[in-house]
Order: structure tokens, then sequence, then C-alpha cells
């Protein structure tokens, strides 16, 4: 395919991987106002966005495995449904418990776009010129990243914050009808349809009770109690079972045997960590910006620029040097480590901070992730078969959700237990700063007490001050849970093998597995059909088909026939 053919056939992608950005993004300056219009808390701050986080990385591996199996622009349209319909519900939300539902809908929407993304790239690209596209997602990233917050903060603060979720609707839809006319996918060898269900459900019911305990736990139960028992003793057993399924069935969801394979193992683990990064970031940043510097939604989204500039330009300049060079393992490096500096220094702020600081240190992170988090799902597409690539794919994307789904809901929890227990540390000078501003002062008080997440803009300015300085430790509390993650995603990018990048499209791939598949069965038959000429030689009968079986009394009486055993091996090598 030509450029301009790549560019058109990926316009309808771009713009689905868009919206999917979108969905996380624009919500996340705008988050605060929300919950305190649902009256939530901050275990209902922390699951309206781990519920989508949790519906995309349950969701992904599935997707990719139906990528292998079934029609690919299908799929991708299919998402792109699924994600309309529950950005539409989502924002008709009465309370808490029916907009994390209706985020469950969009995540499984989000799931599919991407997986299928990264999948149907690779059909239409070479590896090596994909790390020159892959800055284009980068781009649509920064982007979605960059308008989300800022698109979402105008909304709120001038119609409502449930045009957050109805903006989206529209360009889904443009979206869909784009991939109609313009993605153009080559004719894929057919292969016969197996589905792991079983798996499925496993998988999805393992670790999203997993994930249930992680946010849960120390808020509504004690760490250590009868709850956590059985409910980390049940996640334990379903991905057990997930386990011995995933080793017995054709199709598994997750092949295990791609294990063997190092770059496969090393990506996954650094994915995590990258996870937790990009996800803890985005959520905990905007929190930080409104609760602890006391932006408006629309200022939160301005004031997370840096971030995302680097990111932009740390993805596009380094998928272009990847393409240029074929090789990959350099730029990587050197993204874990800004990766991890720059989570070590957002742990260091405090609501006072010199924003130029803070703008440095966001700077650092975003560059980092833009290093890392696209290519690992490159030199993973590189190493793997093409009948498997859908599965390595989104299995690296499954990872790195689940990593921050995880990160996101632990965070979430230590940021709860971190502010109650400083506010209860604080208590007497909360009383005194409410006593002082009268009744205003008392009612922001109890509605601390109740755990609700405040609109500081609302308070009387001593308690202000109080919960200003309260959740600014906090939030760089939890970046600091991070930094150990990071580490070990510089030692595992570290041993990753620098292959060069290939140069043939993930179909030429297959059609290239399966002449050599064709070829290694016409050349056992004509094996078969030597031993069938041979056998017929030293028995001197016809061959029935395959090789005869000579008893005992048969080679006695071959033997018998022949003047000697020499003779007879003699004879058999002349008829040979």
């Amino acid at each position: 395919m030509s450029h301009r053919q790549v560019l058109e056939s990926l316009s309808g992608l771009l713009l689905g991987m868009f919206v999917s950005i979108l969905a996380g993004t624009v919500v996340s300056t705008s988050m605060p106002r929300i919950i305190s219009e649902l009256h939530g808390d901050q275990t209902a701050y922390t699951w309206v966005v781990t519920s989508t986080l949790l519906a995309t990385t349950v969701s992904t591996p599935i997707w990719g495995k139906l990528a292998d199996l079934f029609n690919r622009k299908l799929l991708i349209q299919l998402a792109l449904g699924l994600f309309v319909v529950g950005s539409a519900l989502a924002g008709f939300s009465g309370d808490t418990n029916w907009l994390i539902g209706f985020r469950v809908i969009q995540g499984l929407g989000a799931g599919g776009l991407t997986a299928l993304s990264q999948i149907i790239m690779a059909d239409i690209i070479s590896p090596r010129e994909r790390g020159r596209y892959m800055g284009l997602f980068g781009g649509i990233m920064a982007v979605g990243t960059v308008g989300g917050p800022l698109i979402g903060g105008l909304l709120t603060d001038s119609i409502g914050w449930r045009w957050n979720f109805f903006v989206g609707v529209p360009v889904a839809i443009i979206a869909i009808i784009l991939l109609q006319a313009t993605l153009k996918l080559p004719k894929r060898p057919a292969r016969k349809v197996r589905i792991d269900y079983l798996g499925a459900v496993f998988l999805a019911a393992g670790v999203s009770l997993l994930l249930i305990w992680v946010s849960l736990a120390g808020k509504d139960f004690e760490w250590a109690s009868w709850t956590t028992a059985w409910m980390v003793g049940g996640a334990v057993l379903l991905l057990i079972a997930t386990v011995i399924t995933e080793l017995v069935v054709k199709e598994p969801i997750i092949p295990l045997g791609m294990f063997k394979n190092r770059t496969f193992t090393l990506a996954v683990i650094a994915s995590i960590s990258v996870g937790v990064a990009m996800f803890g970031t985005s959520v905990f940043l905007g929190q930080y910006m409104q609760v602890a510097r006391g932006a408006t939604p629309t200022e939160s989204g301005l004031l997370t620029l840096p971030m995302i500039f680097g990111l932009l330009i740390s993805s596009t300049v380094v998928g272009n040097l990847i393409s240029r060079f074929g090789k990959y393992k350099a730029f990587m490096v050197v993204g874990a480590i800004l990766l991890t500096v720059g989570l070590y220094l957002m742990s260091t702020i405090e609501y006072d901070t010199n924003y130029l600081l803070v703008s440095v240190y966001m700077l650092v992170l975003g560059a980092g992730v833009g290093m890392v988090m696209q290519n690992l799902v490159l030199i993973v597409q590189n190493t793997v078969a093409a009948s498997q690539l859908g599965a390595a794919s989104s299995n690296v994307a499954f990872f790195r959700s689940l990593g921050g789904t995880i990160g996101v809901s632990v965070m979430g929890s230590v940021l709860g237990t971190t502010v109650k227990d400083l506010f209860s540390d604080r208590k007497d000078d909360l009383i005194a700063a409410a006593t002082k501003a009268g009744k205003s002062g008392m009612e922001a008080l109890q509605s601390l007490q109740t755990g609700t997440i405040p609109e500081v803009n609302k308070l009387p300015g001593g308690i202000r001050t109080i919960v200003e300085s309260v959740y600014g430790q906090s939030v760089a509390d939890i970046f600091l849970i991070a930094v150990p993650l990071a580490i070990i995603s510089i030692i595992a990018i570290a041993f990753l093998p620098n292959i060069k990048l290939g140069t043939k499209t993930a179909i030429q791939k297959a059609e290239e597995e399966k002449a050599a598949g064709q070829g290694a069965e016409s050349g056992l038959r004509h094996a078969e059909e030597t031993v069938i000429e041979v056998a017929e030689a030293l028995v001197g009968s016809p061959a029935t088909g395959s090789v005869p079986v000579v008893s005992r009394g048969d080679a006695s009486e071959l033997q018998a026939d022949r003047p000697g055993a020499r003779g007879g091996r003699r004879a058999a090598q002349e008829d040979r």
C-alpha cells in the first residue's frame, strides 16, 4: 500500500482511537464536580474510573482473540457501537452507581478499540514502517488527552458535566461511517473458528473479583478479615482455573506458550508499570490541580498540558527514529528512565509547589510514557507469528490496562486512607477554622467528615488551606507508590533483545506461514511415498499405503528364502 492508501485506511481508525481516548480524558478534570453533584465519596470517585479500566482490561484479550478468528473491520465497528451506547447512557446517570454501570459498557467498547487498532495497523503496515505511523497514534493520543480535559472543563463550566459523555457520540458515529468507507483490509488466510468461552468467563471473574477487593479493602472491611479471605481465595481459584483452561483448549484467549518468547514476557512486565504511570497520573493529576491547587475544570486541563506535550513530542520523534534506524532498545531504555525519574519528581510536590517546577516534572513523565507505551506493542508484533498477532498485541495491552486498573484502585485506596488520617491529625485545626468561619465553616466540616470530595473554591479560607495541604501531600504519596514498578520496567526493557524490525506486514507473514505449512505437508507426503516404495522393494509385495508389519514368522521365512543374512542385505541394497 502507498503512503496515501495507508493514511486513508487509518483515518477512521485514528478517529475511533481519538473517541476512545476522549472518553477517558474528557471527565478527568470534571470528576471532582461530577462526584460532588452526585453526592459520591472517594470510593465512588475511584470506581467511576476503575469500572471503565476494569471492563477495558478484561475485554481486551477477548477482543484480540476474536480478531484472530473473525472479520476485524466488523469487530472494530461493533466496539465503537458499544462505546456510543455506553456514552449516551452515562450522560443520563442519576447517581454514581448508574454512572459506574454505564461506564462499564464504555469500557467494553474501549477494550475493542485498544486491541483492534493495533492489530489492524499490523495488517497493513510492516514493523519497520509502523514506528513512523505509531507517531500518528501518539499524536492522536496527545490531542485526545489535551483536548479531553479542555473540552470537559469548558462543557462542565458552561452547559453541565453530562455533555462530557454526549460529546463523543456524534464523533463515534462518524468514525463508524469512515471505517466502512475507507478501511480496506487484505483478505486473510481462512481459519477454523474456536472460541474459548470458559477461559473468558474465568478470566473476567477472577480479575474483577481481585480488583473489587483491592478497591474496597480497608474502607468497607478490614484488610485482614473473612471478607478478604473469601474474595482473595475466590480470585486465586478463578485465576488458577483460567490457567488450566488456557493450557488445554485449542484456541486460548491468553496463549500461555507466548510466555516462552522472551520479548513478549519482558514487554508484559514493562507494560504493567507503564499502565500504572499512565492511568494513575491521568486520574489523580486532575484531582491534584482542582482540590490541592483550587483550579477550575478548565484551568485543570490547561495546567496538565506540559505532560501532554512531553508525550506528543517524544512519541512522534522517537517513532520516526525507530522507523529510520530499525532499532528501538536505546530509545525505550531512555524512556523507562525518564518515566521513573518523572514519577519520583511528582512524589515531591505539595499544594504550593511552584507551578514551573511541577510543569518540568510533568514534561519528564510524559516524555517517558510516550517513548515506551506504544513501542512495547510494536516490538511484540515484530516477534510473534501472524496467527497469534491478535492475541499477542491485545495481551500486552491487557497487562498494561491490568496494571493501570490495579494501580488506580490501590492508589485510590491509599489516597482515601491518607486523606482520612491527615484530616484526623489536623482535627483541632479544622474545628478552629470552622468555628472562625461560622455557619458555612461548620457545614463544610460536616461535609468533610462524610468523606465527600469538596469543591475547594466554595470552602472558607482557613478550611480551604488545610484541605489543599492534605490533598497535595496525599497525591504526592501515591506517585511514590509507582516508583518501584517503574524501576522494574527499566530492568525488563534493558534485557529485551534488540531484534531488527521486519519489513513485511502481518498479512504477508500469514501468507508465508501458510505457504511454509503447505510445503512441509507436501514434504511429509513425499517422505511417506518414499518409505512405501522402499517397503515394496524390501518385502517384494505391493504396499497397501503404509509400511507393512512383519511378524517373527514372516521374517524367518524371508531369511530362509535368501542365500544368507549377508547376501540378503546385499540384495536389499541393490534393490534400493
